[in-house]
């Protein structure tokens, strides 16, 4: 879709902090991320939803989330990762997306309340990013 800016991701015309670019799907990291390491998975194809995704891509797209919500914490040290969908409410990108963010105990994220952080420089961001593109091989 033209002015989809994650399709322009997947396609490499806009520039992101990629992790994995393969057939299923591109993660890059969050530009405003929960915490430090929080990963954008997106299929290939343009679908709003998750209901609009081929079941036949299922799979391989959650295969995908499955392998980058174990690379995060083996790359960063955190404890586990927190998956989530919004579907429309709180998308703020209409392409289906799934984030991947690192958690460890006491990390003050409670709820459904996202505060947000900043990466203090495109360095920083590309070394969260290699360390987990390095999990994933």
């Amino acid at each position: 879709m033209a002015d989809c800016v994650f399709c322009a991701i997947v396609a490499g015309t806009v520039p992101a902090f990629k992790v994995i670019d393969v057939p299923e799907g591109v993660g890059f990291l969050d530009t405003r991320p929960v915490f430090k390491g929080h990963v954008l998975i997106a299929p290939r194809q343009h679908v709003v939803t998750l209901p609009e995704l081929p079941a036949s891509d299922l799979p391989g797209y959650f295969g995908l989330v499955q392998r980058v919500s174990a690379a995060v914490p083996a790359a960063l040290g955190s404890s586990g990762t927190f998956v989530a969908i919004n579907n429309v409410v709180s998308q703020s990108v209409p392409h289906l997306h799934t984030h991947v963010v690192p958690r460890t105990k006491g990390d003050g994220l409670k709820g459904f309340f996202w505060p947000r952080t900043k990466y203090a420089s495109d360095e920083e961001a590309a070394d969260y990013a290699a360390k987990i593109a390095s999990e994933l091989g």
